[in-house]
């Protein structure tokens, strides 16, 4: 029996709450860019002044920041935003132990369940960037992989930073999954492997001009603009 003293039946409630908290509060939010990575990552860490960088170069070019809303990674995205001067939202989840929000949330929800917070990091994003992290970031990584394979979603980039953090397991794609055909070669195309936080944002700024608009065609300004993308 949950919360509400009700069974199974009240929890849909619950979950119905956080799907309508989370369209209400993000629904103007315009392009954004969801960024993914351990939260036990230090500030001193190369990654963690990676993040930073990234979160900021988009937010300058006008994207929404979007971060789990914790530590580590997550508080590099939402303080890089902060220095870019963007959006910085914070989808915080609730955990047996409490994850605590970092400061630096423009807009922050509060999530009881992982599968309605996930469609928030899915549905207002025109990228992912995905930072070293654990089981959670590799949940992610996948979850976004698969979704677009599968024609559920749209196709949008997705983009992994940390080359040595990750070629050990796209090795393991290419030889295992590939030759065992579970996945086709062309598969491993639906992400992006750099170092750069440089090459990350052309990246995704490239794939948006070449293939598909983002989800900001609801904000007047079009940070993927060719004038406004050249600095004119």
């Amino acid at each position: 029996m949950d919360e509400f003293g009700g069974g199974e039946t009240w929890r849909v409630f619950r979950i119905m709450s956080e799907f309508v908290d989370g369209f209400e509060t993000l629904k103007d939010l315009g392009p954004a860019i969801t960024i993914f990575g351990s939260a036990r990552t230090k500030r001193d860490e190369v990654s963690y002044k990676a993040t930073l960088k990234v979160a900021e170069m988009f937010a300058r070019r006008g994207f929404a920041i979007i971060s789990g809303g914790g530590p580590g990674i997550m508080e590099a995205a939402n303080r890089g935003a902060r220095m870019g001067k963007g959006v910085s939202v914070g989808l915080n989840i609730q955990l047996p132990a409490e994850q605590k929000p970092n400061r630096y949330q423009d807009k922050s929800l509060t999530f009881r369940h992982f599968f309605a917070r996930k469609v928030m990091f899915v549905k207002y994003a025109s990228g992912y960037v995905i930072m070293p992290g654990g089981f959670g970031t590799l949940d992610e990584f996948f979850e976004s992989l698969t979704l677009i394979q599968t024609g559920k979603i749209r196709r949008f980039p997705v983009v992994l930073m940390g080359r040595k953090y990750w070629e050990g397991l796209l090795r393991w794609m290419e030889h295992t999954l590939v030759e065992e055909g579970t996945i086709s070669a062309a598969d491993l195309n639906l992400f992006y492997l750099t170092d750069r936080p440089e090459d990350a944002v052309e990246y995704i700024l490239n794939f948006h001009r070449e293939t598909i608009r983002p989800t900001g065609e609801r904000r007047k300004r079009n940070p993927l603009s060719p004038r406004e993308s050249q600095g004119e």
